[in-house]
């Protein structure tokens, strides 16, 4: 298939299933619900990194992690503190509370410092490209304290990942990257 072929097709599909009615039963549904750019950043975040297993099981749980947030992940992030994890319980597939906890205290650490998830991915890349943000991305998320197993849910490209999820982040966000060649 050629590069034009691809994109006709890409573009087809965008055209078939962007539609209101799809977003009943696709996890891009629960984004939807919010307007504030940094609600959509980290819940399109956090639905980016469960999205795996049917869509019915990733919108539960989806909406599962916006209940936790009490529908305002923003300001839950800025004012999530340590003593909240012992009240998380939160299990989807693999991703437990723990992992949550890590997620919502890199998050919280994040905005407090950066700003954005944008600002992470845009600012001072050290590697250029959608490889190189990611990488830099998930280095600035790492730096919070947290269990390794954590890890994995946070997709590695310098260990050959595609990191399809954090794509989909970027893609939900419209993060504007000037060389998205991975």
């Amino acid at each position: 298939m050629t590069s034009n072929e691809l994109k006709e097709f890409l573009d087809y599909k965008t055209i078939e299933f962007n539609k209101p009615f799809f977003l009943e039963s696709d996890p891009l549904g629960v984004v939807h619900q919010f307007t504030k750019k940094e609600d959509i950043e980290i819940i399109g975040f956090l639905i980016a990194t469960i999205a795996w297993g049917n869509r019915k099981s990733i919108i539960t749980s989806a909406n599962r992690i916006v209940s936790i947030m009490n529908y305002t992940p923003h300001e839950f992030i800025i004012n999530y503190t340590n003593d909240q994890a012992k009240e998380l319980v939160f299990v989807h597939r693999t991703f437990n509370s723990q992992d949550l906890d890590f997620f919502f205290r890199a998050l919280h650490d994040i905005y407090l410092h950066e700003g954005s998830l944008e600002n992470v991915f845009t600012q001072h890349p050290t590697i250029f490209g959608t490889k190189g943000r990611i990488i830099q991305f998930r280095n600035r998320f790492l730096k919070v304290e947290h269990d390794l197993r954590s890890e994995k849910h946070l997709s590695n490209p310098e260990k050959g990942s595609s990191a399809k999820r954090l794509q989909m982040l970027l893609r939900i966000n419209k993060v504007s990257l000037q060389n998205p060649q991975i």
